[in-house]
């Protein structure tokens, strides 16, 4: 990787910047995963253009990650560059009731923005862990509240070659836990919204309500990258795990909770390998008992 970190440094990312063998447990909510050869952070949306130009120039491939909450990464780690958005590209402004955010940004610091503003519409994701970017690629959402109904523009930059593209109205082609730049190998670096205006009180009372549910009902103390599985159609994964007595089911240290079904946590030394397996078996359990195949919500990357 030294072509790759020479190219990073020609490039003028300072060192500091620059993480060689990064461990991914540092940077993934899950706190597992091996070490990605080498990690980038980037602190402006300009610079993400130039860290794929660099490796593409030392022949390697580019993975990029928020703040890693919807993320497993295998025991094995990541090879080539890890581009890791942070910094200035979490800017946000407000034109009349258009939101502009920088992808980087929080989803609870957006949803902050929005209620200082008097805008409605971010309070149901306020507690949602998470970067807009991301929470745009997968149309994160909770309590009745997710980002289709708002984002009406995303920018983004290809990672093919770095050209930038751009997504509006239906070619954003959002539906349940996805989106069109999930399909397009894209890196989302702006995002445009339209609020509405309300009480600032009204709107602090929901997010409130939101975020005392979620912590009443969701296992926060616990290392995990949310709701392990998608919702299946007219069904809720959470329920169908614990009907088929699978709530407090074990893998080495990865368990379904105890609290949610619909979590997989790490209960302190769970490796990304436990956690497969442990996702393997709820799977085939499920699958066996009740006919119906889930899908993993969170995004598996790395080699085992």
């Amino acid at each position: 990787m030294d072509a790759l970190i020479q190219a990073l440094v020609a490039a003028n990312f300072a060192p500091e910047r620059i993480i060689p063998r990064a461990p991914m447990a540092r940077y993934t909510t899950f706190r597992v995963g091996g070490p990605a050869d080498v990690l980038v952070n980037i602190a402006d949306p300009h610079e993400i253009v130039t860290a794929l130009r660099a490796a593409k120039q030392a022949g390697v491939q580019s993975t990029i990650i928020g703040n890693g909450s919807n993320l497993l990464v295998r025991d094995g780690g990541i090879r080539g560059l890890v581009i890791r958005i942070a910094g200035d590209c979490a800017a946000i402004r407000r034109e009349g009731c258009i939101v502009h955010a920088k992808a980087g940004i929080s989803m609870s610091a957006a949803a902050q923005f929005a209620l200082s503003e008097g805008l409605s519409g971010l309070a149901e994701i306020s507690g949602i862990p998470g970067t807009l970017g991301g929470g745009v690629i997968m149309n994160a959402g909770a309590y009745g509240g997710e980002l289709s109904q708002v984002v009406t523009r995303v920018d983004a930059v290809s990672i093919a070659d770095g050209k930038p593209v751009s997504f509006e109205g239906p070619q954003l082609g959002f539906s349940y836990r996805h989106s069109a730049m999930m399909d397009a190998n894209v890196i989302v670096t702006d995002v445009v919204m339209q609020l509405t205006p309300g009480d600032p009180d009204v709107i602090r009372a929901r997010m409130d309500e939101c975020n005392r549910a979620r912590r009443d009902k969701q296992p926060l103390n616990y290392p995990s990258a949310g709701s392990t599985f998608k919702r299946p159609a007219g069904l809720f994964a959470a329920k169908l795990i614990d009907d088929c007595g699978l709530r407090g089911l074990r893998a080495g240290d990865a368990q379904v909770s105890e609290k949610h079904a619909g979590f997989v946590v790490n209960l302190g030394h769970a490796t990304a390998g436990d956690i497969l397996a442990l996702m393997d078996e709820i799977k085939s359990r499920v699958l066996a008992q009740t006919g119906v195949t889930l899908e993993p919500e969170i995004r598996i990357l790395g080699e085992d």
